[in-house]
C-alpha cells in the first residue's frame, strides 16, 4: 500500500512501502503531479483545469494532490516557478561563464533556448500569450522583473547605459523582444532551427555597437 501524509507527520517520518522511502514517494508524486499539470496548462484544447483532472493525467488520487497542494492554483504556481528557477539559474551560469559581452548574450540565450527545446511545454507556459490559469498572469509579470534583472548586466555592457534606471529600461527592452521571438518559435510561428533562432536572438539583443567593439 503506497502510505500518504498524515496530520503533523512530515515525509521524513512516512515509512518505506516497497523499499521506498516515504519523503521519495512524496516526491515522486508531487512531480508527477507538476508534469501533468505542466501537460494540461499548455495543450490548447484542456478546457478548466481542475484537481480531478490533474489526478486522473498523473494516476493518483485526489488525497495525494492535497498531501502536496492547497489548491490547482498552487499548482499551477509551483509549476510556472519550477520552470522560471531552471532558466533563470542555467541562463545565469552561462551567461558568468562566457567570455566578452557577445560570448556571454551568446550562452544566456542557447540555455534558454536548450530548456525549452528539451521539453516545449516550457516554452509555452512561460512565453505563449495563452495561459491556461489566471494566476499565472501575475507570476508571468514576477518573471519578467526577474528576467530583466538578470538581464541588466549584459544590457549595461553590450547596450552602453550607464545609469541605473537607464540599465533597467535596456533589460526590459531585451526581454521583451526576446520573449516575442522565444514565443513565435515555440508556437511554431517560425521556421527556425536552434543555431538560427539562437543567432537571430544574439544579433537582436547586441546593438551594432558592442558588435564592432
Amino acid at each position: 500500500m503506497d502510505g500518504v501524509t498524515k496530520p503533523g507527520e512530515t515525509a521524513s517520518e512516512l515509512r518505506s512501502y516497497g523499499g521506498e522511502a516515504g519523503d521519495a514517494r512524496v516526491a515522486r508524486r508531487r512531480a508527477a503531479l507538476i508534469d501533468a499539470s505542466l501537460d494540461m496548462l499548455t495543450e490548447p484544447d484542456v478546457g478548466t483545469v481542475t484537481v480531478r483532472g490533474i489526478c486522473a493525467r498523473a494516476g493518483l488520487t485526489p488525497r495525494y494532490f492535497y498531501e502536496s497542494f492547497d489548491n490547482v492554483d498552487a499548482l499551477a504556481r509551483a509549476t510556472y516557478d519550477g520552470v522560471i528557477a531552471e532558466i533563470a539559474e542555467r541562463a545565469a551560469a552561462a551567461f558568468a561563464r562566457g567570455g566578452d559581452a557577445r560570448g556571454k548574450v551568446r550562452a544566456a540565450v542557447e540555455a534558454i533556448v536548450d530548456v525549452i527545446e528539451s521539453d516545449p511545454r516550457t516554452g509555452r507556459l512561460i512565453f505563449s500569450d495563452t495561459l491556461r490559469s489566471p494566476v499565472l498572469a501575475g507570476r508571468r509579470a514576477d518573471s519578467l522583473q526577474l528576467f530583466a534583472n538578470l538581464t541588466s548586466e549584459s544590457a549595461a555592457q553590450v547596450a552602453r547605459v550607464g545609469q541605473a534606471d537607464e540599465t533597467m529600461a535596456a533589460a526590459h527592452f531585451q526581454v521583451g523582444g526576446l520573449g516575442r521571438v522565444l514565443a513565435s518559435w515555440t508556437e511554431g510561428r517560425l521556421d527556425l532551427d536552434r543555431d538560427r533562432l539562437v543567432a537571430v536572438c544574439v544579433r537582436m539583443m547586441l546593438p551594432i555597437t558592442a558588435e564592432r567593439s
